[in-house]
């Protein structure tokens, strides 16, 4: 590997050990490389302060402004009873808003001889109220010195980069800092290769750093964003690029259904025809089981799509073809609801092996961690003589004492939850690496699905099967109208009295210890000051109030495994009419009975995870309800978001709005996880176009040359973005 001497150097040798603790500790900057690719979130023109309407509360802020006015007041206090308390107030202008800074006691003496009227300065600080005016207390504030011949309008149209930054260190430390090493930008190694840079009109990496940080113009940001994009689409596209050549290589056992074999019979047993949707997605995965390398596919579909089905029909082709098949779930709860539900759908032809079992049969099989020693002694049997042909099991699965006698096929269900690590420890367990099938129900944006899964070929399922209801969507503000919270409660009791059942999630479960100061730092507003609602409290509350008379039941992740199944059997046969519980229903779940859900805070999940709730009801012939119960006030932005979700059952619509709404980073998940190697100028869903390039051309370079020995600077930033591990399993969130 080429190594970039100066860009290598770590900082504490450039800048000084102190600096370089903190930039280390509160930026994860760690090389001369790691800070000049720290690049500003925004410019300033001198002299333009953020508007002042805009300045948000509670919030690190820097501004840029002209100080209009300084008054020292001396005063008494306890501290300085003779009167000699003193307290600067200091009045900052751009000529279109004002905004007062305030230093008290010893911290006036330097900035009442600094900051004179006509001063200019950029000020940094904590933006707070004090009566009724913004202001910022004791503010960090470095003086612009212009030249004495600089006009006032030169002097205001400089750009100032603004850096992300800490109470520990401001956006103008940062500057100077990278300042001293920006001459080493010149020796940057450019990653992409040179027809592609001259082919798209981008700049050389080495001006696109010294643009970005030190830009006369806006066109020069404009040429440095551009090139410093496609940087990062490339270099993460040329890892995907480069994992699925690696995995096009690798042999694998073609798997071809009998003619008049399982996949036949369980097809003659269901009640209903198959939507063209899900055949044509069978046919994509059946094409693929039929050749001799290892199928990478994802299947994503709208909540209730019928993925599982689409998922079971692949694997009674891989059993019929002589091979196993194995179904990962993400949690015991999901397993179990799996297993049930695969069984109920195989009917005889899941007792394989058994007295009243279908000649065709099989054995399915379940194996988690929380199984008694009898039990999972006998599934691990059933796998490893091939007794069992499916096989559903959470990490347990992965074990090394796990053995198969023919893996043929893995079903990854919920990949979010699950890391390319565990993914492939399951594939070893093949004789040759078997064929794999990711399900995801939370729908993702195309770019997305490239950017994360670019590892896997995509399959959609957006037609939901007939019978489906629809579901009505409603926020039910508790704050405003607390009486429309009692008629929630009285619509589940009509739900139940019709005959039908119904969920209530909350976000917590209620045997924490409390912390009110967490509780406190996630404050969006006041409502957020208390702590988030819990499942042991409201089920007491529905049960001795609203709801008496029910029987209501709860269900969390702390349960032990036999309680949690035990619910759950309860709820699905209908013996509890209310069932209050944390996420863990929130995927995979299936009760056609149950009718109605109400949220309770749920401006606390994401736009994801409430579409993924909201699809546990609705899914029999009765409509659905899923009323989502909010305190924020009217204008939050919690309570837009809740009504976008109210407004439209389209997961893809929503996972568009989730990721406006959300720093890409956290939609990426782990897959950018680390300072080094998180998005910094691409926006997945604004730069669409140039991901779906950057994968094109990601592709032909390394079909041309797999091992990039032709592209040194190429290699280097693959290093920077993944170590030699971290590019065999790039980690998905």
């Amino acid at each position: 590997m080429d190594l970039v001497p100066a860009l290598e150097e770590p900082l504490k040798k450039v800048l000084g050990p102190a600096t370089a603790k903190v930039m280390a500790e509160h930026l994860g900057l760690h090389s001369v490389g790691d800070l000049l690719h720290h690049y500003p979130r925004r410019y300033e023109e001198r002299g333009q302060l953020t508007h002042l309407a805009d300045l948000p509360m509670d919030e690190h802020v820097t501004v840029v402004a002209q100080v209009a006015d300084a008054r020292l007041h001396t005063f008494a206090s306890a501290k300085a009873p003779r009167g000699k308390g003193q307290r600067l107030e200091v009045t900052i202008t751009d000529g279109s808003g004002r905004l007062q800074l305030v230093f008290f006691g010893h911290g006036v003496h330097k900035p009442h001889k600094e900051l004179l009227p006509g001063t200019r300065a950029m000020f940094a600080g904590k933006v707070s109220l004090f009566n009724r005016r913004l202001q910022l207390a004791h503010p960090a504030y470095e003086l612009l010195r212009g030249d004495a011949e600089e006009t006032v309008e030169t002097w205001a149209g400089a750009l100032i980069p603004l850096y992300p930054a800490t109470a520990k260190l401001e956006s103008w430390k940062i500057g100077k800092a990278i300042q001293t090493v920006l001459p080493s930008a010149q020796e940057a190694v450019d990653p992409l290769p040179e027809s592609l840079r001259e082919g798209r009109g981008l700049v050389p990496l080495p001006e696109a750093l010294l643009k970005i940080h030190r830009p006369h113009t806006k066109a020069d940001i404009a040429d440095a964003h551009a090139r410093l994009k496609w940087d990062e689409a490339f270099v993460l596209q040329v890892a995907l690029a480069r994992r699925r050549h690696a995995d096009a290589q690798l042999p694998s056992v073609p798997r071809k259904p009998a003619p008049d074999g399982l996949l036949s019979a369980f097809d003659d047993r269901l009640p209903f025809t198959l939507t063209d949707g899900q055949q044509k997605v069978s046919k994509e995965i059946f094409d693929d089981l039929a050749t001799d390398h290892p199928m990478h596919r994802l299947l994503q579909g709208e909540v209730g799509s019928g993925k599982t089905l689409v998922a079971l029909r692949a694997m009674l082709a891989v059993v019929d073809a002589g091979g196993q098949a194995a179904m990962l779930a993400p949690t015991e709860v999901l397993a179990q609801q799996h297993h049930r539900s695969i069984v109920e759908m195989m009917g005889e032809l899941a007792e394989g092996g058994m007295l009243g079992g279908s000649e065709q049969g099989t054995k399915v099989t379940l194996l988690t961690g929380s199984m008694g020693t009898a039990a999972r002694r006998q599934a691990m049997l059933d796998l490893v003589t091939g007794e069992a042909g499916i096989v559903i099991g959470t990490h347990a699965l992965i074990e090394d004492k796990v053995q198969f006698h023919d893996l043929g096929l893995v079903v990854v269900d919920e990949q979010h939850r699950f890391g390319v690590e565990q993914r492939d420890a399951l594939r070893g367990k093949g004789k040759q690496p078997p064929h794999l099938l990711v399900m995801t129900a939370t729908p993702i944006p195309r770019t997305v699905a490239m950017t994360v899964f670019g590892d896997l070929e995509t399959s959609v399922l957006d037609q939901l099967p007939a019978g489906r209801s629809p579901i009505a969507s409603h926020v039910v503000p508790a704050a405003d109208k607390p009486h429309f919270l009692t008629r929630a409660w009285e619509r589940v009791r009509e739900e139940v009295e019709n005959g039908h059942q119904a969920y209530v999630v909350c976000p917590r479960i209620g045997d924490e210890e409390d912390d009110p100061k967490k509780a406190r730092k996630s404050a969006e507003d006041e409502a957020e000051k208390r702590p988030p609602l819990a499942v042991l409290d409201i089920a007491d509350q529905l049960a001795k109030g609203p709801l008496s008379g029910l029987r209501v039941e709860v269900l969390h992740g702390r349960m032990h495994p036999d309680n949690k199944d035990a619910v759950m059997r309860r709820f699905a046969a209908g013996e509890t009419h209310v069932l209050v519980a944390t996420t863990v229903i929130e995927v995979g779940v299936n009760v056609p009975n149950a009718t109605a859900m109400v949220i309770m805070d749920a401006d606390r999940f994401g736009v994801s995870q409430l579409h993924q709730l909201r699809g546990r009801v609705g899914r029999g012939s009765a409509a659905g309800l899923c009323l989502l119960v909010s305190e924020m006030p009217e204008a939050s932005p919690a309570r837009q978001r809740l009504n976008a979700v109210a407004a439209t059952l389209d997961g893809f619509e929503l996972s568009r709005i989730d990721l406006e709404q959300r720093r890409e980073g956290d939609v990426l998940g782990q897959a950018q996880s680390g300072a080094r190697t998180s998005l910094r100028v691409l926006a997945v869903i604004e730069d669409e176009e140039i991901i779906a390039e950057a994968r094109q051309e990601a592709t032909a370079v390394v079909e041309a040359d797999p091992e990039l020995t032709g592209l040194p600077g190429l290699r280097t930033a693959l290093d920077a973005l993944l170590d030699e591990e971290r590019e065999q399993y790039l980690e998905k969130g």
